[in-house]
């Protein structure tokens, strides 16, 4: 959590319901994200200027509509309000199969066209430090060669953008098409960055993406997605041919050997 409070005193009638409503705000908005702390009860009073008694009935009002939920050992976090997009039966069955990735990788060109475009209309100056942090630490990711951290701010940067679009819908359509993205269903980012040049070539469809959205261009940013999603499924291609290469010539190789033997 930022040391930046979030949470705004209570104006008026200070009860539980005024909290609940100001959480659930924050949650719909994406302030607050899956696994984020709360702050601890006597801090959270405090900024909220209530009665412990009170936080306590609103904290347990949000618990039980399933959005904040309370860990072993103490501590409220925001609860998994995305769940599952796909069961895991699911999700196992599609990520086997060629065409339910060609059709992620379609949805998610349609989709984060849109939201590339909102949030080249709609960023505020707080929402653009926060992508050129982010561009920043991705920039230092590549040039550290820190292949993990790498695709950790890919995920990040796109989530972003989901954020600076200002559409709740959108936003958590994104945010679960993401997690898709982050566990590597449909594909593999580890033989993308394998192919030549992949890396350089994202690294610069990225800040394609960043520049459009900072200099207020819709049009750009659409298409700077487009060319993005447009490379991963080219590279995708050719990493899947590779590989059906090099099964062949194995299988013919281990077939000459044992002729030779």
């Amino acid at each position: 959590m930022s040391s930046t409070p979030i949470f705004a005193r209570i104006q008026s009638t200070r009860t539980a319901s005024d909290i609940v409503r100001q959480i659930e705000t924050l949650i719909l908005e994406g302030v607050l994200r899956v696994g984020d702390r709360l702050p601890g009860e006597r801090d959270l009073s405090v900024q909220f200027d209530v009665s412990r008694p009170i936080l306590r009935s609103a904290l347990k009002t949000l618990e039980a509509k399933g959005l904040l939920t309370t860990r072993h050992g103490g501590g409220t976090f925001v609860a998994d309000v995305i769940g599952e997009v796909f069961s895991k039966p699911m999700m196992e069955l599609i990520s086997s199969h060629r065409k339910a990735a060609a059709d992620y990788l379609e949805y998610r060109r349609e989709i984060e066209s849109i939201a590339a475009d909102y949030a080249a209309q709609r960023a505020t100056e707080d929402d653009r430090l926060l992508l050129r942090r982010i561009m920043t630490a991705m920039e230092e990711a590549y040039e550290t060669d820190d292949f993990k951290r790498e695709a950790e701010l890919d995920v990040e940067l796109h989530n972003a953008i989901g954020e600076c679009a200002h559409n709740i819908i959108l936003l958590h359509t994104l945010r679960s098409c993401y997690r898709l993205l982050a566990d590597d269903v449909f594909y593999n980012r580890t033989v993308i960055y394998g192919f030549p040049g992949a890396r350089a070539k994202l690294l610069a469809q990225h800040r394609a993406i960043f520049d459009a959205i900072m200099a207020s261009d819709p049009a750009g940013a659409r298409t700077a997605v487009r060319q993005h999603i447009d490379f991963i499924e080219q590279a995708q291609r050719e990493a899947a041919r590779s590989n059906a290469w090099q099964d062949v010539s194995r299988l013919r190789r281990n077939q000459r050997e044992s002729d030779i033997k």
